[in-house]
């Protein structure tokens, strides 16, 4: 028996066993440099998406009333007049109390309400109505539309189903970037003017939320193409649930 042979066969042997060992590590390293790799790559995406949609609106943006160009007709983008613990909505409030200075200013004459109404139990074109009722602007100058599910069917809604092309966008400032993005794609000729924005760290989410949005209404208007209802009818309380 040659003891040379016998020690290399041991040793190859023992090599063998170790690289099957080393095999499930090292792919698990691949696959998670792969994710992290992916995971940078949507950031970085997501953020490009974020700068363009920004920077494409930003002189379409007033903060100003008196530098703000006057349109015949306001397109008001809903949200809930409360939060989730039951308290008064401050994005709600401020976008309302924003659309009755400017028809005081005579910067509009007449306003589209764009919300979701999906329910007979929540309403937001009928509780943005109530709200400007209070602030003195008279019902017969505000249209209700209650298929604005989302900021781009309110948009697309407004001029295939209300045939309005030259429109003013009320909402805060970082939701009317998005907003008019998808007009200016959809040869709709807009300006947005800015309500007051909430305080610092009021609503966090709403904000990643937006970041994320951005993105999407990217692929909605160059590739997914949705198509908004083209109907618009109220979805009212029954009797015996009033």
């Amino acid at each position: 028996m040659n003891p040379m042979e016998y020690t290399t066969t041991r040793k190859s042997g023992g090599h063998k066993r170790n690289t099957k060992r080393l095999l499930p590590l090292m792919r698990l390293k691949r696959l998670v440099k792969a994710g992290f790799l992916l995971l940078f790559l949507g950031l970085l995406l997501i953020l490009l998406c974020n700068l363009w949609v920004v920077s494409s609106t930003r002189k379409q943006i007033y903060f100003n009333i008196n530098r703000l160009p006057s349109n015949d007709v306001a397109l008001v983008l809903g949200t809930s007049k409360t939060v989730a613990n039951g308290r008064e909505n401050l994005f709600f409030r401020y976008r309302m109390e924003a659309t009755a200075r400017l028809f005081k200013e005579g910067k509009i004459k007449y306003i589209i309400l764009s919300g979701n109404n999906d329910s007979e139990y929540y309403n937001e074109p009928v509780d943005m109505k109530k709200a400007l009722l209070k602030l003195g602007i008279p019902e017969e100058v505000m249209t209700l539309d209650y298929a604005g599910f989302r900021t781009f069917d309110s948009v697309i809604r407004c001029k295939e189903v209300f045939n309005q092309d030259n429109i003013t966008i009320v909402s805060q400032n970082f939701h009317n970037a998005r907003a008019l993005y998808i007009g200016n794609y959809e040869g709709i000729e807009a300006v947005a003017f800015a309500a007051q924005d909430v305080p610092d760290g009021y609503s966090i989410r709403t904000l990643i939320r937006e970041y994320l949005a951005r993105p999407l209404a990217m692929l909605d208007v160059h590739i997914l193409r949705p198509q908004p209802e083209l109907v618009n009818h109220e979805i009212k309380r029954t009797k015996h649930n009033q």
